[in-house]
């Protein structure tokens, strides 16, 4: 049976980001190979008149558009935008779009530009990973720390042929820059590709009414699960508190969730890192159904459990 008054969410959009040379192009290629059934398009951005890494990955199957002379975040902007409206004009399925930044860009210029108005609606910035080479960086170059700060996630590049020393400080440098979710690229397990990329298996089931059906069953050892349910609403600046306590150690979370304060709307809230959203739910609905992934150690989910559960008798 037709659902007349199901739209479809935005397509998420993943930037990835890091200095030149960092291991992007290395990282995109793993995504573009790797087994996780999502049809992806990629952006990259190379700074010079030939796109090189546009070449590098012309061998995979997913497709590949180049933007050529400059950085996404200024001069080619403009290029960007019109890039991303011809993918979304194609048809068929796509499940994400991946953007490589150049190196030599800061990102806030491609976060801002994935406001834009006339595409707001259509995609929406899902997540930022920075690629870090654990053997050479300047964490003191102010590009480098933006590139970082901006970080979602960080991938470690080289980390098993960096010196202990070096790598232990960085990781220092990270975690005073309060980035808990750091990844090496060649660590047991592979890149942690169910948490980079989670979203359902086709562009469909982000319209289904099942939270479930965006964030992947977890087979990772380095995460855990929690799934949580309400029948009835839940207050607003509780909610609010208790997710801003958890959000430390969460890598994402997903879902639907009805507030006391607006009867008779459900929202989609999202939760990549640090930062969190609400929009409103493709089809109406009450109560809550929420899903949340952290690192294994970090999340506390039977704190969570009853934080969550005590937000029903707030």
């Amino acid at each position: 049976m037709a659902d007349h008054g199901r739209r479809p969410l935005p397509l998420p959009v993943l930037l990835v980001t890091g200095a030149l040379g960092a291991g992007k192009t290395c990282l995109i290629n793993a995504m573009l190979r790797a087994d996780h059934s999502r049809a992806l398009a990629v952006i990259v951005n190379d700074f010079g008149a030939i796109n090189i890494d546009a070449a590098l990955l012309s061998g995979t199957s997913q497709p590949v558009y180049g933007l050529k002379n400059g950085c996404i975040c200024c001069s080619l902007q403009g290029d960007l935008l019109r890039t991303l409206g011809t993918i979304l004009s194609l048809g068929g399925r796509l499940d994400a779009i991946v953007i490589e930044a150049s190196g030599v860009s800061d990102p806030r210029g491609i976060i801002e530009a994935l406001f834009d108005p006339v595409l707001h609606a259509a995609v929406r910035l899902d997540a930022v990973v920075t690629v870090v080479d654990a053997q050479d960086h300047d964490s003191a170059d102010p590009l480098w720390r933006a590139q970082v700060r901006a970080a979602d996630f960080i991938v470690l590049a080289k980390a098993a042929q960096a010196e202990p020393e070096r790598l232990a400080a960085l990781r220092t440098t990270l975690g005073a820059m309060s980035k808990a979710m750091v990844f090496g690229a060649d660590e047991p397990g592979g890149l942690p590709l169910d948490v980079l990329l989670a979203q359902g298996t086709d562009r469909g089931a982000r319209t289904a009414a099942q939270p479930g059906d965006a964030l992947p069953m977890l087979h990772d050892t380095r995460f855990v699960r929690l799934d949580w349910s309400s029948p009835l609403p839940v207050p607003l600046a509780r909610f609010q508190s208790v997710i801003a306590e958890l959000t430390p150690q969460l890598a994402r979370a997903k879902g639907f969730v009805s507030f006391r304060e607006r009867p008779g709307e459900r929202c989609v809230f999202q939760l990549v890192g640090r930062r969190a959203s609400l929009m409103p739910a493709p089809t109406p609905g009450i109560g809550t159904e929420l899903v949340f992934i952290g690192r294994t150690g970090l999340f506390d989910t039977e704190r969570a459990n009853s934080a969550l559960h005590a937000l029903q008798s707030s």
